[in-house]
């Protein structure tokens, strides 16, 4: 083969091994990177989805949910009773149901003493 021609071959074949993907400069790091694949402050959040709770003890629901005072507790039972400590009553259904898209707070949890049945 003529000199010429092996350095053309090699050429080639050097121009057939490089990534046509743009290159980093040479200071990046994968920090830098992540950074630029970062979704903008201003993207829609992600929607929270009611769990099903239904048959849970409440003030586990409620430890699970958090202190925020995004759950308010409401009597089942149609008496109108205060729950004041949600670990003697039990969860009987939820707005929003299980399984919903959670679009408004705060969360209600309808509630029955655990001795009670669910009407």
């Amino acid at each position: 083969m003529k000199p010429a021609l092996a350095v053309a071959a090699l050429m080639s074949l050097a121009a057939c091994g490089e990534s046509s993907a743009p290159k980093e400069p040479a200071g990046a790091t994968n920090s830098a990177r992540a950074e630029k694949a970062r979704p903008s402050a201003d993207a829609t959040p992600v929607a929270a989805v009611m769990p099903d709770l239904v048959g849970g003890n409440a003030g586990r629901a409620a430890e699970q949910m958090g202190s925020g005072g995004d759950v308010v507790f409401e009597d089942a039972s149609g008496q109108g009773r205060p729950v004041d400590d949600p670990a003697a009553w039990k969860i009987c259904g939820s707005r929003p149901g299980p399984n919903q898209q959670i679009t408004d707070y705060p969360v209600v949890l309808d509630v029955v003493r655990t001795s009670e049945s669910c009407a």
